[in-house]
C-alpha cells in the first residue's frame, strides 16, 4: 500500500460509557495507519444521544486515548454540528431520498411478525410512500410525528475492502434505514456520513459489524455528492471465553487495565497483534508497532483478548524496557534509583509500581528477617570494605564471597542463600543479591545481617 496518499482517518466513539478493549482496537488500528502513512487522525464524539452521552464519559475517552498514546490531530463533537445535519436532511427531502413514516414501533413489530409468518423477509414495505398528502396531514392531526427513512436504491453495492477484498451487499434485502427519529434526533448513520464528507475522511477503519451498514452509507455518500472513502473492516475482539465485549457490562475497560498496572504498549500490542498475521509480542513504541501491523493481513475470525496473556506480555515488556523509557515514571513513583537500580530489579517486577517496593527495600529502613543467624552473622564479618562499586560485586567477587561463606558455615544452596536474602531484603525471592548489595550499601547491609533495622 505504498501508493496511499496521506490519509485522514477517524475514531468516532459514543461517550455513553468507558472505552473497553474492543473499542480500543479500531482506535489503535486507525492511529497505527496514520503513523504508517502520515496524514491526520480525527477524534469525533458521536454524542447526538443527549440522554446517554455524558461529559464524564467524553473526558474519559480523551484520557484513555492519551494513556494509550493516541494524540488526535483534530477533535469534534457531533452535538455541535446539528445545523449541518439539518441542511443535509433538507437536501435529501427535496431530492426525494428521505421520506416521512408514521408507523409506531408496535405497528412495525406486528407487520414484521406477519411478514415472517408468510415466509417473507422482515423488511420495511415502504407503505409510507403510498400515503397521500391528506393522509399524512390526518396522521399528524392525530398527534403523530414522522420518523424519516432513506430511500435505498435496490441494487448491489460493491466496494474493495482493505481488510477483506471485494464485498458486495444486495440492498434489495435491506430495510430503508431510519435516519431521523420522531423527536428530530439523529441516528448514527447520517451524521457519520455528513461528517466524513465535511472532514475529508479518506479511510474508514472499523469493525466487521459495520459491513452491512457500509452499503447503506455508501448510498448516502453518493446521494449527498460526497467522495466515498476507502473502507476496511477488521475482525472483532472477544473475551478469552469468546463472549462479546460490552460498555454496559464493563468488559475489559481501559480504565480497569490501567488501574491493574498494565502498560499501555502491552495493551496496544495485544489488541492489534492478536488475530493478525504477526506473532503477539511486546512492542516498545507505537511507531514500531505501526510498521508491524497491516490491516490487509488480519484474520477474518474473531480474536480472543486474554487477560492472562496480557499480564504475561506486560511482564515481558517491562523486563525489556531501558531505563530512559521509564525514568520519568519512576520519578513519579518516588522510585528512581538510577539505571543500576532499574537494571537490577526490572527482571523481577510484574507491574511498574513494583519498583517502588524494591526501592524501599534497598534505600529505606527495613527490619531484617533472621531465622538462622549463623549465615547472616558470618556474612557480616566477611563483607568487603567500602566504598562499594559494581566491580566489588562482580560475578567473580560474588562467587568468591559466597564460597568463603559456604566453607565457613558448612551451608550451601538454599540453606546458604535463603538466610542471606531474608536478612538483606526481608523476602524469600527477588533480584540477584549481587546486584542489590551495591544499592543497599555496606553499612546498611552489615546492620541488616547483624539483625538490626537499617
Amino acid at each position: 500500500m505504498t501508493d496511499i496518499v496521506p490519509p485522514t482517518v477517524r475514531f468516532a466513539p459514543s461517550p455513553t460509557g468507558f472505552l473497553h478493549i474492543g473499542n480500543a482496537r479500531p482506535a489503535l488500528l486507525n492511529w497505527l495507519f496514520r503513523l504508517r502513512h502520515g496524514g491526520r487522525f480525527v477524534l469525533r464524539l458521536d454524542d447526538t444521544d443527549g440522554l446517554r452521552s455524558t461529559e464524564e464519559y467524553a473526558q474519559a475517552v480523551v484520557e484513555d486515548l492519551t494513556w494509550l498514546g493516541i494524540l488526535p490531530d483534530a477533535f469534534f463533537r457531533q452535538s455541535d454540528r446539528f445545523a449541518l445535519y439539518d441542511q443535509s436532511v433538507q437536501r435529501l427531502i427535496d431530492e426525494g431520498r428521505l421520506y416521512p413514516c408514521y408507523e409506531s414501533a408496535e405497528e412495525l413489530e406486528r407487520r414484521r411478525k406477519l411478514q415472517m409468518a408468510r415466509g417473507l423477509p422482515p423488511t420495511y414495505d415502504r407503505a409510507a410512500l403510498k400515503l397521500s398528502g391528506s393522509e399524512r396531514a390526518a396522521l399528524e392531526a392525530e398527534g403523530r410525528q414522522p420518523h424519516w427513512r432513506f430511500l435505498l436504491d435496490h441494487r448491489v453495492v460493491v466496494w474493495n475492502d482493505l481488510s477483506r477484498g471485494e464485498i458486495a451487499i444486495d440492498c434489495t434485502s435491506l430495510s430503508d434505514p431510519i435516519l431521523r427519529r420522531e423527536d428530530g434526533t439523529y441516528l448514527y448513520t447520517l451524521p457519520s456520513v455528513i461528517d466524513d464528507i465535511d472532514m475529508g475522511i479518506t479511510h474508514v477503519i472499523r469493525g466487521e459489524d459495520h459491513i452491512t451498514n457500509t452499503a447503506v452509507q455508501i448510498q448516502i455518500f453518493e446521494a449527498l455528492g460526497g467522495h466515498v472513502p476507502t473502507f476496511a473492516h477488521h475482525n472483532l475482539l472477544t473475551t478469552a471465553s469468546g463472549d462479546g465485549l460490552s460498555k454496559r457490562l464493563g468488559h475489559l475497560s481501559l480504565r480497569q487495565l490501567r488501574d491493574a498496572g498494565m502498560e499501555p504498549m502491552a495493551v496496544a500490542s495485544l489488541a492489534t497483534l492478536v488475530g493478525s498475521a504477526e506473532a503477539v509480542r511486546p512492542v516498545e513504541s507505537m511507531e514500531e508497532l505501526a510498521q508491524i501491523v497491516d490491516i490487509a493481513r488480519m484474520s477474518h475470525a474473531p480474536a480472543k483478548f486474554d487477560e492472562k496473556e496480557l499480564a504475561q506480555l506486560n511482564t515481558r515488556l517491562l523486563h525489556e524496557l531501558p531505563y530512559e523509557a521509564v525514568r520519568e515514571r519512576l520519578i513519579a513513583l518516588d522510585a528512581d534509583g538510577g539505571e543500576d537500580f532499574w537494571l537490577a530489579v526490572r527482571g523481577n517486577i510484574i507491574r511498574l509500581a513494583d519498583a517502588h517496593d524494591w526501592w524501599d527495600i534497598v534505600s529505606r529502613p527495613l527490619k531484617p528477617v533472621i531465622d538462622d543467624p549463623l549465615v547472616p552473622h558470618a556474612a557480616a564479618g566477611q563483607l568487603p570494605d567500602g566504598p562499594w562499586t559494581k566491580d566489588v560485586w562482580s560475578p567473580f567477587a560474588w562467587q568468591v564471597w559466597t564460597q568463603a561463606l559456604a566453607a565457613d558455615t558448612g551451608k550451601k544452596g538454599r540453606e546458604l542463600f535463603r538466610p542471606l536474602r531474608l536478612a538483606l531484603t526481608g523476602r524469600e525471592h527477588g533480584p540477584e543479591l549481587a546486584n542489590l548489595l551495591p544499592l543497599i550499601g555496606r553499612d546498611r547491609a552489615r546492620a541488616r545481617l547483624e539483625g538490626n533495622e537499617a
